[in-house]
């Protein structure tokens, strides 16, 4: 055979070959795989090309929040699981399991009761019917020993809406964030810190001379209010106004408060405005295992180690980040950002 016809014939057989092409359940098989190899990050990658490949398939999506608590991000998981059930109504019954699951791990057990009853109500001879039950017995004893360090049910819908408006301001989604705040203020209008929480993410809607008229006179009647405090001073600084955030940051350079919350604004509001001096030690300072659940614990900290020559602490710390927090797989390394 000839060079010529030998290569015709294998550009005809090379022609005549049917691409492979990815389909949503090889996405879903490797995530799946690599869930179980407990490589989480990559699993979350492969789930969400299986999303963006279909996304009407919603063992997908519930897969991927069965990730999220295996990490301890139950907030994240529970986003998914009740938007599932929002567009699927009960076709996926195990969604209600895995929310009371979630809620039991948050320390918030009339969710968890809910959840878990519901899950039986609508499934009773589902997968997780025993532990479904199991779950609702332990509250039940659980309710029988209640003493007053347990949240009421007042205490308890006041904790819900920190935790989903945090979720939203940690994503920078402010939109959905601003509505829920509102809310959360008209319930409860002595709270201070969902006022707070209002004015930052209204600054960073574009509302920039409400926010700062809002802490402005709240900082009048409060003058050491470490909540205004730090959003004044990331306020002054988006603003380029670098005399006023010097003022508020000499009011902060020696105010070292007992709770870690606090400790973690103080850190993240000097890492902000570009004082990571400031903010490296006082990040040494923090109880990590606290603070886990905080995305911003992550981005700054990892930020302003490197920004100090500390690179392995960084990398460390923004490896750990992307593993809890896989809205970080999407982000570039803070260091690499150019801001």
């Amino acid at each position: 055979m000839s060079q010529t016809t030998e290569s015709k014939e294998n550009r005809s057989v090379s022609n005549n070959v049917i691409p492979f092409i990815p389909e949503d359940d090889f996405y879903f098989s490797k995530g799946v795989q690599a869930f179980q190899k407990r490589k989480f990050d990559m699993a979350l990658k492969w789930l969400r090309k299986a999303i963006d490949t279909n996304p009407m398939e919603p063992l997908y999506p519930c897969q991927m929040s069965i990730i999220y608590t295996e990490v301890g991000a139950y907030h994240a998981a529970n986003q998914i699981l009740l938007e599932v059930l929002e567009q699927q109504g009960d076709a996926y019954t195990d969604c209600y399991y895995f929310l009371a699951n979630n809620y039991a791990h948050l320390g918030l057990p009339v969710d968890a009761q809910k959840y878990a009853k519901m899950y039986i109500e609508k499934d009773s001879d589902g997968e997780f019917k025993e532990e479904a039950e199991q779950l609702v017995a332990i509250l039940e004893i659980s309710e029988d020993d209640m003493d007053d360090d347990w949240l009421d049910a007042e205490e308890e819908e006041l904790l819900m809406y920190q935790e989903t408006a945090f979720y939203y301001i940690e994503r920078k989604e402010w939109q959905k964030a601003i509505p829920l705040l509102q809310e959360m203020m008209a319930i409860f209008p002595d709270h201070m810190t969902a006022k707070h929480e209002y004015a930052y993410a209204l600054f960073f809607s574009g509302e920039q001379r409400e926010a700062i008229h809002l802490e402005e006179t709240w900082i009048a009647k409060h003058p050491s209010s470490i909540f205004s405090l730090t959003n004044l001073m990331i306020f002054y600084y988006e603003q380029g106004k670098q005399e006023l955030v010097t003022q508020v940051k000499q009011l902060l350079t020696n105010v070292y408060p007992i709770h870690e919350q606090q400790k973690l604004r103080i850190a993240i509001a000097f890492a902000h405005v570009g004082c990571p001096d400031s903010a490296y030690g006082r990040f040494l300072s923090l109880a990590k295992a606290r603070l886990k659940g905080h995305i911003n614990y992550y981005r700054y900290f990892a930020k302003v180690s490197y920004q100090m020559g500390d690179i392995n602490r960084a990398q460390r710390l923004w490896d750990e980040g992307k593993k809890i927090h896989a809205i970080l797989l999407q982000e570039q390394a803070p260091w690499e950002t150019g801001e």
